[in-house]
């Protein structure tokens, strides 16, 4: 059996890892995970011949040469390899967590930083037990600071993954309503978000901290953190910031030390200013100039249907349906109505994770959009049972809303796309 540090010495000489035989490249390290309904040690010989070094196996059988190292489990040599090469490393580390808004504010931070910085950031969103220890091993020794971000759907995985990430610094973005069923209601979604917090108090590390939230202020006392930064809208904090304009692309003053900035960026929502002034801390932070944390902020634009605005030939689109959760979906409906385009129409899709909490949280939202006087087409079995009830157009599925569309074509709107990843709105984006 090969211990963490023998893999170490094979990471050192190939330091690019795989986990999918579709993805091999010459002299990667192959782990041979496990799923729900597959078992990569029977792809061990096939990743060896597709050029892989060497396949990292738990199962014995599978183990059929010198390029087969065996381990007690592939997962947790992953993690514990992941965990001893970042040990290695001595740059800034921010951990990145939040209900909603991680890989955009990620996204930010990574544009600012890297005006001045050799700077890493998660890709995509490989933000879980697998994702942050292929993160952390994809850090070369060149790199000068990292943003990793985080996510959990219960509790104790936030405090596990910061194991592994190991931050100097961190930053919560928001605590809403996401996740409900597996943290056990609102209050375990704080607890578990906090456990960024603990880590940073035990390890004496820098905690930014938006002064605006009350959830987080609260969550922040109760950690005691000794190193905190603050940003928000009022002049006391670290940075500080008023939006001027956000219809449809955002543009605000931010401030710091006395001295006042104007600044663009290339998205839309109210809700994303504070995703931007917690780039603008962090940069401030680590010392970059005005221009450069503005230059930053300009050079990013969104991408992955993440607050992207995008016009077709027929209407505008905001695309924001990556994901959903009630406190998302509630700022992303409430900002449709603060814009001033004269025709627009709300496309919303069901809400997942949400327990028991899921009916009350997919009415309310119902409920909200019927108040903002939305034209809204809601769909999915959750808002379908609504049906009866409020206004607007109700699919049980996006099929049936594709044949709606088809039949009844949108122009000359600004349309909202809204719901979560597995709801696949994508698929009416021809549609419109």
């Amino acid at each position: 059996m090969a211990n963490t540090e023998q893999l170490y010495k094979h990471y050192l000489n190939h330091p690019t890892i795989c986990t999918d035989t579709r993805t091999i490249t010459k002299g990667c390290l192959f782990f041979a995970l496990k799923g729900e309904n597959f078992d990569a040690n029977t792809f061990a010989l096939q990743a060896i011949e597709q050029g892989a070094a060497f396949a990292i196996v738990d199962n014995e059988e599978y183990a059929k040469n010198d390029q087969c190292i065996l381990v007690p489990d592939v997962l947790t040599a992953l993690q514990d390899l992941a965990k001893h090469h970042r040990k290695q490393l001595t740059i800034p580390v921010i951990g990145l967590t939040g209900s909603n808004g991680k890989t955009t504010t990620k996204e930010l931070i990574r544009a600012v930083l890297a005006e001045r910085f050799k700077t890493f950031a998660t890709k995509g969103n490989l933000n879980n037990h697998i994702g942050v220890p292929l993160s952390i091993l994809s850090m070369q020794s060149d790199i000068e600071i990292a943003v990793i971000e985080m996510g959990a759907n219960h509790q104790k995985e936030i405090e596990f993954l910061c194991e592994i990430a190991q931050p100097t610094h961190g930053l919560i973005t928001n605590v809403g309503m996401a996740h409900l069923d597996g943290f056990g209601g609102f209050e375990g979604v704080k607890k578990g978000k906090a456990e960024l917090f603990a880590y940073l108090k035990a390890q004496h590390g820098f905690a930014f901290i938006n002064r605006n939230n009350p959830y987080l202020l609260e969550m922040s006392e109760r950690a005691d953190l000794n190193k905190v930064i603050y940003y928000g809208t009022e002049k006391e904090n670290a940075v500080s910031g008023e939006l001027k304009n956000s219809d449809p692309l955002i543009e605000f003053n931010w401030s710091t030390k006395g001295k006042n900035h104007e600044a663009k960026a290339n998205l839309t929502g109210t809700y994303n200013f504070e995703n931007i002034l917690a780039a603008i801390c962090i940069g401030n932070f680590f010392d970059l100039t005005p221009s450069q944390i503005n230059n930053g902020l300009a050079n990013y634009f969104p991408t992955n249907n993440r607050s992207q605005l995008t016009k077709t030939e027929n209407n505008t689109l905001i695309c924001d349906f990556y994901n959903a959760n009630p406190s998302s979906m509630t700022a992303a409906l409430n900002n449709l109505k603060a814009l001033s385009a004269e025709h627009k129409i709300a496309i919303i899709g069901d809400m997942f994770e949400l327990g028991a909490e899921g009916p009350e949280q997919h009415e309310i939202v119902v409920e909200l959009a019927a108040q903002n006087e939305l034209s809204t087409l809601f769909i999915g079995k959750s808002f379908y049972e609504f049906k009866d009830k409020y206004p607007g157009q109700f699919f049980s599925s996006p099929a049936d809303a594709a044949n709606h569309l088809q039949d009844n074509p949108i122009k000359g709107k600004l349309v909202l796309l809204k719901g979560s990843r597995g709801m696949a709105l994508e698929q009416l984006l021809p549609l419109l």
